[in-house]
């Protein structure tokens, strides 16, 4: 379906006055041509085939970029789990593969790279426990690199056990990187029932599934969609969904042009358009904005998990024709230090911890970029990973938890992680323990609706 030339006006309104971009152009990689019993050879082997298959990934989106005059805001890498690689490797390994992971991104001059990562919803490898082992330091002694374990799904269940491990690692990685507010936790993610074709951070990563490689692209725009329930303030519930749908409709294609290009330059198979509506700091590129507009007075007050389960729906119910493949998480993001209007209704006192809790059962993923006090008990943060993996268990959906126990801080105090991570503030947490659930560990039976077969 060829681009007319009124869309392409319109497009260029939209990024001109409503902060719409690409948020990222992500190549995925498989590592597992790459699997070694020999920590230097596998590294050498890592960064051959990240070089060959993305060395040219910034410079080709840049010129898209330039060319089209849409911003692409990040350019990514997300590789197979990292935990494979481990697998033969001797212990101690994680430290090394870590680094050469970070290094090769540096030398691709990419924003990010994610999979160093782990699936452990049924249990451990000898290299997925080499990686929980080492993940703290890994992540503190790295920039670019992103990390995240899925410790559950509808089909398997929870484990218990790494639920209970990943609250006491994600305070050792609060602690290492301290100076930094705890920074290192904000490239860290929980998952339950992770998707294999996500291209953005810090959840990303290159699905066993999939192929050896491809390009995927993850669009943003809340300050489109914004702009859109502004002029029509008085219509319908109806017709609102119909003109949140129509916006997303043209967003989309903007996504699936981009990603034809650059699959085209690249000489990379096409993945997916994963049409997320992304947040960033910037005033009016808020998802909180369109919540407001819907008409709840705060995000936070009553009506506010409805209003986002609208959005929701609506985003994919518009972005499904727009695309040859839609994946990835597609739907509203919550990352509340990374959007203006959830931090300034953290602090109103109108959204909660709790609340966040809720309007996680209707949104894209979970609990994004959430800060709380630095001493709280690891308990009570594996209590947290271990709601929100019910909540995704239980309604066969993506959730995830990225939380940052601010060293230091408690409740009200802020904490600036810098560019799109934005500003966090600190939310309290119950006063009352998890102790006596998450020390039982085992492993938390799949819901009977996972015996479909």
């Amino acid at each position: 379906m060829p681009f007319e030339i009124e869309e392409v006006i319109e497009t260029l309104s939209m990024v001109a006055l409503h902060h719409f971009d690409i948020r990222t152009v992500t190549i995925g990689i498989s590592l597992r041509d790459c699997i070694s019993s020999d920590v230097a050879e596998t590294e050498r082997k890592l960064t051959r085939k990240i070089l060959s298959t993305a060395g040219r990934l910034v410079p080709v989106v840049n010129e898209i970029s330039e060319e089209f005059g849409i911003p692409v805001a990040n350019k990514r890498i997300s590789v197979t789990p990292a935990s494979m690689l481990l697998d033969p490797l001797p212990p101690g390994s994680a430290l090394r593969i870590g680094k050469a992971l970070d290094n090769v991104a540096k030398e691709v001059g990419v924003d990010f790279l994610g999979g160093f990562s782990a699936l452990v919803e049924k249990g451990m490898t000898k290299g997925d426990k080499e990686l929980f082992e080492h993940l703290p330091q890994v992540l503190a002694s790295t920039d670019r690199l992103c990390s995240s374990i899925n410790i559950g799904s509808t089909a398997a269940g929870i484990n218990m056990d790494a639920v209970a491990d990943l609250g006491k690692l994600i305070k050792k990685t609060a602690a290492l990187t301290s100076a930094t507010g705890g920074s290192g936790c904000a490239k860290f993610v929980a998952f339950c029932n992770a998707v294999q074709d996500n291209p953005f951070m810090a959840g990303a990563f290159h699905g066993i599934s999939e192929g050896d490689s491809c390009v995927s692209v993850g669009i943003s725009g809340p300050g489109v969609v914004r702009k859109v329930i502004e002029l029509h303030p008085h219509v319908s519930i109806d017709e609102l969904s119909n003109l949140i749908r129509k916006v997303t409709f043209k967003i989309t294609r903007v996504g699936q042009l981009i990603l034809d290009e650059a699959a085209k330059r690249l000489g990379l198979p096409p993945g997916i358009i994963d049409l997320s509506l992304a947040p960033t700091p910037a005033e009016g590129d808020s998802v909180a904005d369109i919540l407001e507009g819907m008409g709840v007075e705060k995000v936070g007050c009553h009506g506010t998990t409805c209003a986002l389960a609208l959005l929701n729906e609506s985003v994919k119910r518009g972005g499904l024709m727009a695309g040859t493949h839609i994946g990835g998480l597609s739907g509203a993001f919550i990352p509340v230090s990374e959007d203006q209007g959830m931090i300034a209704a953290v602090k109103a006192g109108a959204l909660s911890l709790d609340k966040l809790e809720a309007m996680t059962c209707v949104c894209s993923v979970g609990l994004d970029m959430v800060c709380v006090p630095g001493d709280t008990p690891a308990d009570t943060i594996s209590g947290i990973i271990a709601d929100e993996a019910a909540i995704g268990m239980v309604n066969n959906k993506t959730t995830a938890v990225r939380i940052i126990p601010v060293p230091g801080k408690g409740p009200g105090d802020t904490q600036d992680f810098g560019g799109l991570l934005g500003i966090g503030i600190v939310q309290p947490v119950s006063k009352y323990s998890s102790t006596g659930l998450i020390s039982r560990g085992g492993h938390l039976p799949a819901p009977v609706r996972s015996l479909t077969n």
